[in-house]
């Protein structure tokens, strides 16, 4: 195999990771300067943002002719985060779950997955993606309605939103979010000597967005390029290499955010994330491959052993979930061997 595939991965996959978290982050504080309410930049813009790589690596893919591979990202992004991800997060220490993830959250991502692994069997249309793209329209607005009562209930402005934190209030939390989303140039004041002036920082910002949306669509045209390639020298199904290869390169992020986060006791900000970025891929990427490609992409044991393996994965965390309130350590285990073991049939 030319190693120049395996480069071409490896550096699509880093300026993934390097231009995605500064669109987010630049999209963010452009629309925090332009007055948007801090509810719907968390729930929209940081929401979007960072499924903006699962989304352009599809997209890509599926452009390109190359559906089962933006169909693979979909599936085993979604495996991935509520297996490996979140297991890994689980070694590193045990994850609480408040009940309310349970009640809301929870069921929300099932449900997304479950309609785009229905839709899926009889071959995507431009109508099935219609469709998606209504689901993530009303989900949109439900996220943002759960987010609104909770600051209601809370009387607490800097509330952080329900796709980030879904159990509630976390004052704790909010304030290491709204940090990540702070200028260092506000610290000294507006007027205060060396601080630049509101236009200039929100230019700033503007080029800072534009760099990371032009990177992400480097890094995901290389990514794309290389996992093809990849295929085609090894044999392997593109729908296998986009449920391991692409899949896993595109959660990286979530996987180290989700480990960091384990380790600092931000137990929710873990199963937030995972089950914001699951509902996200189902809907918004799914509705992109369908528009984009239309079609039965791949054969059995992308669609239908995927679609089960997807399914009885997001089940799976759901219990563990709902027992205690907890995932331990030995769930985690559990989770990152159901991955492992579950891979080898998602070939063909």
């Amino acid at each position: 195999m030319n190693p120049a595939l395996l480069l071409a991965v490896v550096a699509g996959l880093g300026l993934l990771a390097w231009s995605a978290d500064h669109l987010v982050l630049g999209a963010s504080r452009v629309a925090a300067h332009l007055g948007v309410p801090p509810l719907v930049v968390g729930v929209v813009v940081i929401g979007f943002g960072t499924s903006t790589p699962e989304m352009l690596v599809s997209g890509l893919a599926a452009g390109g002719g190359a559906a089962d591979v933006g169909v693979g990202n979909v599936i085993g992004s979604n495996l991935a985060n509520l297996t490996l991800v979140l297991g890994v997060a689980a070694l590193v220490a045990s994850i609480g779950v408040r009940s309310t993830v349970v009640r809301r959250e929870v069921p929300l991502s099932l449900a997304a997955s479950g309609l785009f692994a229905l839709l899926l069997q009889d071959g995507l249309t431009r109508r099935d993606g219609a469709v998606l793209a209504a689901a993530m329209v009303a989900s949109l607005a439900l996220m943002l309605r759960w987010t609104a009562r909770d600051r209601r209930a809370s009387d607490d402005t800097n509330l952080v939103p329900s796709v980030l934190e879904p159990a509630g209030p976390d004052p704790e939390l909010a304030e290491e979010v709204l940090e990540m989303l702070a200028d260092p140039a506000d610290d000294a004041g507006p007027g205060a000597p060396g601080s630049p002036p509101e236009r200039v920082r929100l230019r700033r910002e503007v080029l800072r967005t534009l760099a990371g949306l032009v990177g992400t669509l480097a890094g995901a045209d290389l990514l794309v390029r290389g996992a093809l390639g990849i295929a085609t020298a090894t044999g392997l199904s593109g729908g296998f290499v986009g449920v391991t290869i692409v899949a896993v390169g595109t959660s990286l992020p979530e996987l180290l955010t989700a480990a960091q986060a384990a380790r600092r006791g931000e137990s929710d900000l873990v199963v937030g994330n995972l089950l914001g970025s699951n509902i996200f891929n189902a809907l918004t990427v799914g509705a992109l491959v369908a528009l984009l490609a239309p079609g039965r992409p791949g054969g059995d044991a992308l669609v239908v052993t995927g679609s089960l393996v997807m399914m009885g994965a997001g089940l799976l965390s759901m219990l563990f979930m709902w027992r205690r309130y907890r995932v331990t350590r030995v769930e985690g285990a559990v989770l990152v061997a159901a991955y492992v073991a579950v891979l080898p049939a998602l070939n063909g």
